[in-house]
């Protein structure tokens, strides 16, 4: 949660009374040998058990992040979600029912669900709640009065000072006073709640906002004390509050992790990330959690978001390679406002429509989810760098990956650990082959990366997206698109629709503005394609000029690299 606005407001999660037990252990890593988290912003609930099971237990997520389902004020910006108004499950994106249905579809896929959780206050005004709850700041009947809420009603204006940051109200929210046994009892009650409907963890929002000793209370109470706990404690220098003192109840989310990584890759030599983690002064891996954007920072500049394009996607690409932390994969949407809230009120019809950015879907970064977790527990190995922006490193004998973050192509002969033998790409659904000598040559174009590891030794056949590499035509083309608007390729061959829009082929965006897709073609066939723009509202806009030509070689591949004809 940001400090400075309310549109960077705080997630409360609370509830009823809970027997107070021993001090929970600190949870020093997301368990299990999954530790990647998708957090679908803003997704409805009913949106969330869909992709749980089309996408993020195939491609081997460990979890998924949910945004907060209370009750809250009324409105249509994001941050309406996290001004708490009760405790019932009441938000815009579900009822108790269509929660508890999406935690069991989750935990059938294989997916474990963790709920953005706000602890620290309530709203900050008056009204009617989502869930039909009347409330006016500092009274929420059934749940607070003034009194749980008295210690300081003054808007934080001092960093320095600790009692100004952890008593008084951020950006004008009624504060709890998490030191009253009353609000500890509530709000341990409603994580209980949540326990008892299947989550299996919680993000503490602004937990920076509350004493560590609060937290460690209210986590006592938990009826499964080994619940996964990750704070949000924003790291500010010179700052009286710091995160290291949140690691003794559980993970802590390391923001200057995120800021280097935009610091580095939009300015600086990626070849300084040989060392990248506690040793830049980081908080231990093992209780760190990392990402490259949030939905805070995202907005508020001080890391990479999704209109970095291709470098936004490599940083995402690097932090699933890279050892340190568990990484959170952001999934948001398009945003020029920064107050808007989510398209269809968090309902998601399909990835790339309606604004949906889906970025824990783009193939660069979901590919990198299974290699992972084949990697886990592995230490880097055979790091190589060209002293600026290429790099490349293996994990062991499992695991190798290689960015070419330069303006030019990179051709070279890697150096690897892994065994001998045929892996796929799974970057770009190409073959390559490894020596005996663990070594392989490839060619990386600008602004791309190769990963191989040994769970991926062929890429599939006979599908649109995960083409045989020996048979296939890669379409790439520079397009720029307003809000709302995907580009889509058609041709005359069946598998390119035969020139219906309505059967056309959506290309990813991950890379934007260069949009990407493979199609499996048999080696030798000629064709004919063009590139079409459909906005929100499914109308067509064609690019200009005749139509294109390509044949796929006799070898099985053909490369495309097109820009948008207007």
């Amino acid at each position: 949660m940001a400090r400075k606005s309310v549109a960077a407001a705080l997630a409360v999660l609370a509830g009823a009374a809970a027997a107070v037990t021993a001090p929970a252990p600190a949870q020093a890593a997301a368990p299990g040998t999954k530790d990647v988290t998708a957090v679908l912003f803003e997704w409805n609930f009913a949106s969330v058990a869909k992709e749980c099971t089309n996408t993020l237990g195939p491609a081997g997520y460990g979890y998924v992040q949910v945004s907060p389902p209370q009750e809250h004020i009324q409105g249509s910006q994001w941050w309406t979600s996290y001004q708490p108004v009760s405790y019932k499950i009441a938000g815009r994106l579900g009822d108790r029912a269509a929660f508890k249905s999406m935690v069991d579809t989750c935990h059938a896929a294989g997916v474990k669900v963790v709920a953005d959780s706000v602890i620290n206050h309530m709203s900050a005004g008056s009204g009617t709640g989502t869930g039909g709850s009347s409330y006016t700041k500092y009274n929420y009947p059934g749940v607070y009065s003034s009194a749980d809420m008295d210690n300081c009603t003054a808007t934080i204006s001092n960093y320095q000072d600790r009692t100004n940051v952890q008593e008084c109200e951020l950006v004008g929210l009624a504060d709890l006073d998490t030191g009253e046994e009353h609000v500890r009892a509530t709000i341990a009650g409603y994580l209980n709640d949540l326990l008892s409907l299947g989550v299996d963890g919680f993000r503490i929002d602004a937990a920076k906002h509350m004493a560590a000793a609060d937290l460690a209370n209210i986590k006592s109470r938990l009826t499964n004390p080994d619940a996964y706990w990750k704070q949000e404690a924003i790291y500010g220098a010179g700052e009286a509050v710091s995160p290291s003192e949140y690691l003794g109840t559980g993970d802590v989310q390391e923001f200057r992790y995120a800021r280097d990584l935009k610091r580095v890759f939009t300015g600086e030599n990626l070849a300084s990330l040989k060392n990248f983690g506690e040793s830049w002064g980081y908080m231990s891996s093992g209780k760190s959690a990392v990402f490259v954007d949030n939905h805070d920072t995202e907005r508020g500049g001080d890391t990479l978001n999704y209109k970095n394009g291709a470098t936004y996607t490599l940083a995402g690409v690097f932090m699933l390679a890279w050892p340190y932390g568990s990484p959170d994969v952001h999934s948001g949407y398009e945003w020029t406002d920064k107050d808007a809230g989510p398209p269809n009120s968090g309902a998601v019809s399909a990835c790339y429509t309606d604004g949906w950015k889906c970025q824990h879907a783009w193939r660069e970064i979901a590919s990198m989810v299974a290699w992972r977790n084949t990697a886990r527990g592995e230490a880097v190995t055979d790091w190589w760098d060209n002293g600026a922006n290429q790099i490349a490193f293996g994990r062991g004998a499992k695991a190798y990956v290689a960015i070419n973050h330069e303006s030019s192509s990179l051709t070279r002969t890697f150096q690897t650990s892994l065994p001998a033998g045929d892996y796929c790409d799974v970057q770009s659904g190409k073959g390559v082959t490894v020596n005996g000598s663990g070594q392989f040559t490839a060619t990386l174009a600008s602004n791309t990366a190769l990963a191989l590891h040994v769970g991926a030794k062929t890429c599939g056949s006979g599908s649109t997206t995960d083409p045989d590499p020996a048979t296939g035509a890669s379409f790439s083309v520079n397009a720029t698109t307003s809000w709302g608007e995907n580009i889509y390729v058609t041709g005359n061959k069946d598998q390119l629709g035969n020139w219906n829009t309505g059967n056309a082929l959506k290309l990813d965006p991950a890379a934007y503005p260069v949009w990407k897709l493979d199609v499996a073609l048999p080696a030798g066939t000629s064709f004919e394609y063009k590139y079409l723009r459909k906005d929100a509202s499914g109308n067509v806009t064609w690019e200009s000029g005749a139509n294109r030509t390509a044949t796929v070689s006799s070898s099985g591949a053909v490369a495309l690299s097109d820009t948008w004809r207007s």
